[in-house]
């Protein structure tokens, strides 16, 4: 099964990051955020990538063109022009990098992608900014059982700020960054048929919006309900939460050796 990962907006609420470089290759433990979202799909046996790029798109390729040597140990022999490695580690990714567009929206970068998809039985299809310890591999299962043309991975978002229960002028309780009020939200992690891409008209067409919107109307989008971690990588705040979590060595989303 492929693996579909929008990679191409702008992230302009982490703009501090991203005027250097796109919001999934912002890194957390010194790996981008769009590495961590792979490593989770290949603990699933999932390890053929179709990226969707767009800003600055030309860092993601030259990443991926060097990452034999970001994963090897290397001599540079300056004098003879030669290079020897001495150690090397790569993960068995196939991994298709598409150019989709600056301006394009979340439903058009996948339109633009259909010639890489359009003959799978299904793809997994998600945001190239947020974690999770879903299981990619029950969140499967699920889809094919719901005979439904779209399932997404439903799930109860981060507080963003602490919660105080006041009596009077006094606090009885403090709860920092308490989960939202219990309403589940679309947490991405989509697995979804090829027909989907009938639902998108051209670059303009936001995923979340009319495709989405009609396959719920036609009883055809499930909702796979996940109650453990998931994290988006919004703002600085964010960043830095997802790297706490990184060198505590305790990362939820880590799902792999």
């Amino acid at each position: 099964m492929k693996a579909v990962i929008l990679a191409g907006g702008l992230g302009t609420r982490i703009s501090e990051e991203t005027h250097l470089k796109p919001k999934p290759m912002i890194e957390i433990g010194g790996k981008p955020i769009l590495w961590h979202i792979m490593k989770l799909y290949s603990a699933h046996g999932i390890n053929d990538f179709i990226i969707c790029c767009g800003y600055k798109g030309y860092v993601i390729k030259e990443y991926f063109a060097n990452y034999f040597l970001h994963t090897s140990d290397v001599t540079f022999d300056m004098v003879n022009n030669e290079m020897q490695v001495h150690q090397r580690y790569a993960d068995p990714w196939k991994v298709t990098l598409i150019d989709t567009g600056d301006e394009t929206m979340t439903g058009g970068r996948l339109k633009r992608v259909a010639d890489y998809i359009k003959n799978e039985d299904a793809f997994c299809f998600t945001y190239g900014d947020g974690v999770s310890d879903v299981n990619i591999s029950e969140l499967i299962a699920f889809h094919k059982a719901q005979n439904v043309k779209a399932t997404l991975t439903a799930t109860v978002p981060p507080g963003r700020f602490g919660a105080l229960g006041i009596l009077g002028d006094k606090v009885t309780n403090f709860m920092e960054k308490p989960k939202g009020d219990g309403a589940m939200i679309n947490g991405g992690f989509f697995v979804l048929s090829p027909k989907v891409l009938d639902y998108i008209v051209n670059d303009q067409t936001i995923w979340e919006r009319e495709p989405l919107e009609l396959l719920a109307k036609e009883d055809s989008l499930a909702a796979y309900q996940h109650q453990g971690f998931w994290q988006p990588m919004d703002t600085l705040r964010d960043k830095t939460y997802l790297e706490e979590l990184w060198q505590s060595g305790k990362a939820p989303w880590k799902k792999w050796q």
